[in-house]
């Protein structure tokens, strides 16, 4: 059941950079380590909805009704363009400033979870990423989507922390650079734009 395979396709899923990844980043290079940390805890922490969805079956349901997914597709994208606004602004939350306020964990984990939370294609996704790594009997097929999916999210927040990590790294030679931190708070919001683009054009 966990095979190298598993881990392998599992690592390759966790380092691709989407939205979770370019939010720890973002927070690492605005608010330091710690922040990271707890962008990557939240991240982490959003994909438990689509692993439970997957594993009791309700990502079928998902995939099958237009207007769920619809809904909470478009919830997706709203948030993903209020963060591009956020960061854009230069002043809100993924502001990157010598003098920015830091936010708390919490907030910062809420976050970082509501971004995987509000993203309909996950649940679709651990659907059709987790069954074939099962070992086929029907008797364990709930436990062992559990504890693959517990491995996933372990792997998940291991390497979201080190790509913090390096952004928190790069944080002061950034802030010693306001030209930097233009180009930086631009990026990041049309990054997430883009991103808010391609969920937009999502099928279920």
């Amino acid at each position: 059941m966990i095979s190298l395979q598993f881990l392998l396709t599992a690592l390759v899923v966790v380092l691709a950079p989407g939205s979770g990844v370019i939010y720890t980043l973002a927070v690492g290079l605005g608010q330091g380590r710690s922040a990271s940390a707890a962008a990557a805890l939240g991240c982490t922490f959003g994909i438990v909805p689509h692993l439970a969805a997957a594993t009791l079956g309700l990502a079928a349901v998902l995939h099958t009704s237009a207007i769920a997914f619809t809904a909470v597709k478009t919830l997706g994208v709203g948030y993903l363009l209020w963060l591009a606004w956020q960061a854009l602004r230069g002043s809100g939350a993924l502001s990157i400033r010598p003098d920015s306020n830091r936010d708390s964990a919490f907030a910062i984990a809420r976050r970082g979870a509501l971004i995987n939370v509000l993203n309909p294609k996950l649940s679709i996704f651990f659907l059709a990423l987790l069954p074939p790594f099962l070992s086929g009997d029907p008797a364990t097929a709930t436990a062992e989507m559990a504890m693959l999916g517990a491995i996933f999210m372990v792997m998940t927040f291991a390497v979201f922390v080190v790509y913090g990590a390096f952004a928190a790294a790069a944080r002061d030679r950034v802030l010693g650079n306001p030209a930097a931190m233009r180009w930086m708070g631009r990026s990041f919001a049309a990054i997430f734009a883009a991103l808010a683009g391609r969920l937009a054009l999502e099928r279920a």
